[in-house]
């Protein structure tokens, strides 16, 4: 019975340091698309280790995991991963830059690629949740309605940093609790 409230607890404290994490839908609504423009989305965000990107993308992309010199020079002949479905979730799991660029040359050198400076250890690192900034538009430009860069949002248990993810494990340990001894 002792062992069953341990891993009771010991499951919702996983759930609790698991939810703690982000989910970042890169290029917010408008995707992983050359008409997006990654550097915007990119620079006010912090990325902790656990964090996910979340890479959404049509057949006509793809997305490699590049060195350094790669993603300076767009070249997609030796690269680390490369993903073709159009959804790919990648997870950093490791502090660090990381580099993905779109396995279309020309793409890659229209602004398709993304650096990720990934900050060490989540307890340490205080990051806000993705907040979405007004893309600025030349004068008598319009944005169609499915490309903006408004965020999309994935789960508020992964994007409150883990307030909701504390007090659910506390209601889950709570239940295992009253369900092991009933009154």
């Amino acid at each position: 019975m002792p062992n069953l409230v341990l891993v009771s607890f010991l499951l919702g404290l996983s759930f609790a340091l698991a939810c703690n994490a982000a989910t970042y839908l890169v290029g917010d609504t408008s995707g992983w698309d050359i008409s997006t423009n990654i550097d915007w989305w990119a620079q006010d965000k912090t990325f902790a280790v656990g964090d996910l990107l979340l890479f959404l993308y049509s057949p006509s992309h793809s997305l490699d995991e590049v060195t350094k010199d790669g993603f300076g020079s767009c070249n997609t002949s030796n690269v680390l991963r490369t993903f073709m479905t159009g959804n790919t979730t990648v997870l950093l799991i490791s502090p660090g830059s990381r580099y993905f660029v779109c396995g279309n040359k020309l793409h890659c050198l229209g602004g398709l690629r993304l650096h990720v400076h990934v900050q060490g250890n989540q307890a340490n690192s205080p990051v806000a949740a993705p907040q979405a900034q007004p893309q600025p538009q030349p004068r008598g430009s319009t944005q169609p309605s499915f490309k903006n860069n408004n965020p999309v949002l994935i789960s508020a248990g992964f994007l409150d940093r883990g307030r909701d993810s504390s007090v659910m494990a506390l209601i889950a340990f709570m239940g295992s609790l009253l369900w092991i001894f009933p009154f």
